[in-house]
């Protein structure tokens, strides 16, 4: 397949079970995670799917998926490119607090908005819009003009700086992409035409998003 671009949230990590705001803080995988990244390579192996770069963000937890990913496509030293423009939203003053605690701080509307809003940021971090900001002017110079190359490009990153990427892809508006969540250690596969417009999309694994 050529125009190919491969999304893939990371695997549950450390703070993802214990339900922590994660941010930029930079806990690695738990087991499951393993297990879910494990999963992802293999689902892309028996679909076929080989990659000439991958593209990953500053985070231990994204890149020890694409590690595990590449490992069981039998492409363990594929050209790696690793940037914090693909860092998981910064959750500012909300990093390292568990979801509860947060609320019985804050109360369950303003936290509610902080997380689902398009722009509003928590106290000291990033909106949606705000992570958006940073990840398309990337997406737009390093990764897709790899694509339209021809290149088949595997990117591994993170909740929200993947939405960002499909709020562009699908055409989603800010209303419709709030309420998307992208599960972990899924991967979204895109095949796009010459101008970047998306052909088609298919999800190789169903695995409920949190």
């Amino acid at each position: 397949m050529s125009n190919l671009l491969v999304l893939v949230r990371h695997g549950q990590s450390e703070w993802n079970e214990k339900n922590l705001f994660t941010g930029w803080r930079d806990p690695g995988l738990t087991e499951q995670g393993k297990a879910e990244a494990h999963e992802s390579g293999h689902a892309l192996k028996e679909a076929g799917y080989q990659f000439d770069v991958a593209f990953t963000s500053a985070l231990s937890r994204a890149q020890e998926t694409n590690r595990i990913i590449l490992e069981e496509l039998g492409q363990p030293n594929l050209p790696v490119v690793k940037d914090q423009a693909l860092n998981e939203r910064d959750y500012g003053d909300l990093s390292g607090l568990n979801k509860d605690d947060a609320r019985e701080k804050w109360g369950e509307e303003q936290v509610h908005i902080w997380r689902r809003s398009y722009d509003i940021p928590p106290p000291g971090g990033e909106s949606l819009k705000d992570t958006a900001a940073r990840v398309l002017p990337y997406f737009e110079k390093e990764i897709l003009p790899r694509v339209l190359k021809g290149e088949r490009v595997l990117v591994a990153a993170h909740g929200n700086s993947l939405r960002a990427l499909v709020m562009v892809l699908d055409k989603l508006s800010e209303a419709q992409i709030v309420k998307l969540n992208i599960a972990t250690g899924a991967p979204l596969v895109y095949e796009l035409d010459d101008k970047g417009n998306v052909l088609s999309k298919k999800a190789l694994i169903e695995r409920e998003a949190h």
